[in-house]
């Protein structure tokens, strides 16, 4: 596509939707300014915690963490089998996830090397402890007691049944079947394991620089320039040029000796660890209890998108007509969108970060009656002060929990989007609902002076689908924090946030935000009219489908069997047929299907 193909206009029937850049509301305003105001009356540490004020307090939570895990082993171990069993052992998981999951998100994000230590110690002395657990011969005894009693099985709700099981399925692909030498060798190795992810992806992350010589001069201004050296930190995946796409694979993933000898390590000890408890290999043991059940379907499911990417590198005329590795990313996301070839500096001013949260915000009320609250943090509670922290309110169920949104780029962060949940929603033994928060991290160019942080499509697309993965953690509302939000299956909590990528393709839900952070005009591009009619039924009729969505598929996180929640939502049986067939439709841009 052409830059003359993107259709820019202004609308009178949208006029209501504009806005300038001096009239966002406050969720738009929190993410397209440069800096926030931290409340300075009241000394807090991260996340609200009181111990984490300095990088010694992990220590301390971990402490508290480990000796209320003996007491709630002793119950689990010595309580007559019934409900209390399984909430022991929910108990159990919480007050060990509230401390791992944390730390798991600060070892990678905190700008300050002390912190990152701790939080490794502390990962890696909580994580052992999980690993011993699992092969606990005593705590496995006892849910083996209960699930063994069909009378007391009879009493419990189909959640607390299905959540024993899963604790259950968590001993036997540890190896608790084993005699006590080959257990003791399946928790080594997955303490090496522990050790082994951290090094890889620590160094994984590390940036590559090269003689800015090495470079074709015009294009060395799109990576960061130190003196006479080019710093690479990316792919730079959604860049529409080759030659910086290809220039970023070869210099980022450049061969590192230490790095491969270490993935090496890695690979064996998964491959030892999963042949070791009985299975074929770590591919079959990863998806054990995955709707896709065995690597072959993943294979299969796979297989059919080359033939359209390369089609879609013929259509850019370039010397290299041959689907390259850089090009991968890029062409997934061109097929998808139909857009080829457009300089980002002709629609980017259309998407300012804040113009895209007010429009998932203006979203989300409509679909879900939920809404997002700028909140001003406390001084500690935040490991940067570009990190923006969001309420998220239903406009009659009251608070739901919180999202720290980690959105803009900074040294020594890791390029990588993702959400770490940092504490699950559960209901308490006071009655009272544990709310759920969550991180949301992204690689975002930062607001600078009066300009906002402009995304690309690729980018706009990217937060849509982290913000799926946030509000499945806010909205699931389980009993037990074990199966909360996307704790679940590893491909069924994909669902939610590509889903709402759809969103972030359709003309209907960016025509309300999509507008020029400084004139307020409407971008209408002609690759999202393409998409219209596909996905969504009309606006008049979100709110009830989402709704049913939630009910049907957010709200059980993994308390309820994925398959079923699917089957509850289409009110039909899916095959892996549809799944495949539903893959090849979305990645072929000349395929239309009718709205749901």
């Amino acid at each position: 596509m052409r830059c003359s193909r993107l259709l820019l206009q202004r609308s009178n029937a949208l006029a209501l939707y504009r806005r300038s850049v001096n009239t966002w509301s406050a969720v738009g305003a929190a993410f397209n300014v440069q800096h926030q105001r931290l409340e300075p009356l009241q000394k807090n540490g991260l996340f609200g915690v009181p111990e984490l004020s300095g990088p010694a307090g992990f220590q301390m939570a971990q402490h508290q963490a480990l000796r209320e895990a003996e007491f709630l082993v002793h119950k689990a171990c010595t309580h007559p089998p019934g409900a209390v069993t399984v909430e022991t052992f929910d108990q159990l998981s919480d007050s060990l996830c509230r401390v791992a999951d944390l730390a798991d998100f600060i070892k990678v994000a905190h700008p300050d090397a002390a912190f990152r230590e701790a939080a490794e110690r502390t990962c890696v002395e909580i994580g052992t402890l999980v690993e011993i657990l699992n092969t606990n011969v005593d705590l496995c005894q006892s849910l083996k007691n209960l699930l063994g009693n069909e009378a007391v099985l009879a009493t419990l709700d189909s959640d607390t049944r299905r959540v024993a099981e899963l604790f259950m399925f968590d001993f036997e692909i540890s190896g608790i079947h084993l005699d006590e030498s080959k257990r003791s060798k399946a928790v080594a190795l997955n303490v090496k394991l522990l050790d082994l992810y951290h090094e890889f992806l620590s160094g994984s992350q590390l940036p590559n620089a090269i003689d800015k010589q090495v470079l074709p001069e015009h294009i060395r201004h799109c990576f960061s320039i130190d003196g006479n050296r080019v710093q690479i930190g990316g792919l730079h995946a959604d860049s529409p040029n080759e030659l910086v796409r290809e220039a970023a694979y070869k210099i980022f993933l450049y061969p590192n000796t230490s790095l491969l000898l270490c993935l090496d390590e890695l690979l064996a000890c998964r491959h030892e660890l999963a042949t070791l408890v009985g299975y074929e290999s770590f591919a079959h043991r990863a998806l054990k209890g995955t709707m896709a059940k065995t690597p072959g379907k993943i294979i299969r499911a796979t297989s059919r998108d080359f033939k359209m990417m390369k089609e879609m590198k013929k259509k850019a005329h370039t010397t290299n007509p041959e689907v390259m590795p850089w090009d991968h990313a890029y062409l997934s996301s061109a097929i998808r969108t139909e857009m080829f070839n457009i300089d980002p500096s002709v629609y980017s001013p259309y998407f300012s970060l804040g113009a895209c949260m007010e429009g998932l915000n203006r979203l989300f009320m409509q679909l879900l009656g939920v809404y997002f609250q700028a909140e001003q943090p406390k001084m500690g509670e935040l490991w940067s002060e570009d990190v923006r922290k969001l309420a998220v309110v239903h406009e009659t169920e009251g608070l739901l929990g919180y999202i720290y949104c980690d959105f803009f780029r900074r040294p020594d962060k890791p390029h990588q989007d993702c959400h770490f949940t940092i504490r699950g929603g559960r209901l308490r033994e006071d009655g009272v609902y544990q709310l759920p928060v969550v991180v949301l991290m992204l690689s975002l160019p930062p607001p600078s002076g009066r300009t906002p942080s402009l995304l690309t499509p690729s980018m706009v697309e990217n937060l849509f689908h982290e913000i799926g993965h946030a509000m499945h953690s806010m909205l699931g509302r389980t009993h037990y924090q074990h199966v909360t939000g996307t704790r679940c299956s590893t491909d069924f909590a994909e669902v939610p946030s590509i889903l709402m990528e759809y969103f972030a393709s359709d003309y209907r839900v960016l025509s309300q935000f999509a507008q020029h952070y400084q004139t307020g005009e409407v971008c209408l591009c002609t690759y999202l009219l393409q998409r219209s009619s596909m996905y969504l039924n009309p606006i008049r009729r979100t709110a009830l489908m989402g709704e049913r969505y939630r009910r049907e598929m957010l709200a059980h996180g993994g308390s309820k069997e994925p398959v079923l929640m699917v089957q509850g939502m289409l009110q039909k049986t899916p095959t892996i047929e549809d799944f495949v067939d539903a893959l090849v439709l979305d990645l072929n841009a000349n395929v239309k299907s009718p709205a749901l």
